[in-house]
């Protein structure tokens, strides 16, 4: 079954190996800084010293969700594949940039040229996104994200996300029907031919879903009437039943997800904001510009429903300020528990040093030149930012 389902594990590190050198001492010293309430603390050691696995035990002592970042996608794999060895029970999971490729969208001033952004998803990365985001939100607290420097990007609301899933409980009575438009509210598609992650199937009283942050399992929810009469959990491919259970949780299929209400509210929004700064260039005579927003503006507006929230207008979809994958830790947690740990990889080599200002000051002079010459509105400021880590 899922791990997923679980919210009162603790850490279980299994390795053949104990401990040995300076290891003890400095796993000692860690975990009395932790319960000290030390802020920062540095574990020094050469490659191959194994300061991961002295990481892992302190991780184990503390039982705390953790948030490991390394400063590139190939470190953070061979970070993400040791803690799986060594804690191979819990919830280790792999958060990073799901761009194979990625062009930001611009304009060329002199020619009169708009770009189109382009870019290339990793569906199996987008499944491991999700999947770290649904165990953070479920409130287990055996859980180590590994991530890049992708977890500091804006996510929306962790409090959105909770509020969209989907809870089923044996012997309850809910409507076939009501199970299916809540499925398709959190981005699910219905397809009784291909059955595939993010979507479900139905076969009379019988609805299979094939969660989008999995990809060896799938539910089985049986209803007698309107009763859920038995929950299976299934292999997809195979369909042998694995095991049962009373209680299930489906997450949404996409990590950006914004009520029907407050998206309405967002293109009200935007609409007002667009007829405000329209008039003042007509007034100005600036029609050309004036026509370019409008056309660009009303453009977003019509793919919102289709590419869904985030992706467009992002300011305007958060009452407060967008959460991070950091954030979104912390506001996994319970109430009363201790805040989650953070480790950060070091930057052993000054070539493998990123140079984010750089990147960062060329893709504030985009925006500069998209906003100028009126191709999107100003409170698109936020979504015009391109990720630095998408290579």
């Amino acid at each position: 079954m899922s791990l997923l389902s679980s919210t009162d594990l603790d850490f279980n590190l299994i390795s053949d190996f104990e401990p040995t050198g300076d290891q003890p001492k400095a796993i000692e010293e860690l975990t009395e800084g932790l319960a000290r309430g030390d802020k920062y603390q540095t574990l020094l050691g050469a490659t191959g010293t194994g300061k991961t696995f002295s990481v892992s035990h302190v991780i184990r002592n503390v039982n705390r969700p953790t948030l490991v970042m390394s400063h590139n996608k190939t470190l953070a794999a061979q970070l993400y594949a040791e803690f799986k060895h060594f804690f191979p029970e819990n919830a280790v999971e792999f958060f990073i940039s799901y761009y194979d490729y990625y062009q930001p969208e611009a304009y060329i001033v002199h020619s009169d040229t708009y770009i189109e952004k382009d870019m290339s998803i990793n569906e199996r990365i987008d499944r491991l996104r999700l999947r770290a985001t649904s165990s953070l939100v479920s409130g287990r607290k055996d859980v180590i994200i590994v991530a890049s420097v992708s977890c500091i990007y804006g996510l929306g609301s962790p409090d959105e996300y909770r509020a969209q899933i989907v809870q089923v409980k044996v012997g309850e009575e809910v409507p076939r029907n009501d199970l299916l438009h809540g499925l398709i509210s959190i981005y699910y598609t219905r397809n009784d031919i291909e059955f595939v992650p993010g979507t479900f199937r139905v076969r009379g009283d019988v609805v299979e879903i094939f969660p989008a942050y999995e990809e060896d399992l799938a539910y089985r929810i049986e209803f007698w009437g309107d009763e859920v009469e038995k929950v299976s959990v299934f292999h997809p491919i195979s369909g042998k039943v694995m095991s049962e259970t009373h209680f299930l949780t489906v997450y949404p299929a996409k990590i950006f997800v914004t009520p029907k209400e407050q998206l309405e509210k967002a293109v009200g929004s935007i609409e007002e904001e667009l007829r405000w700064r329209l008039a003042v260039l007509r007034e100005n005579g600036m029609m050309l510009e004036a026509h370019r927003l409008e056309q660009r503006t009303l453009f977003d507006l019509m793919i919102e429903p289709q590419v869904g929230p985030g992706e467009n207008h992002g300011q305007k979809h958060e009452n407060e300020d967008p959460s991070s994958g950091q954030a979104e830790a912390k506001s996994g947690r319970q109430g009363g528990q201790a805040p989650p740990l953070s480790a950060v990889q070091e930057i052993s080599c000054r070539s493998e040093r990123r140079q984010p200002h750089p990147e960062q000051n060329r893709s504030l002079d985009r925006q500069s030149d998209m906003l100028e010459m009126l191709v999107h509105l100003p409170a698109d400021t936020d979504r015009l930012q391109e990720p630095l880590e998408h290579s």
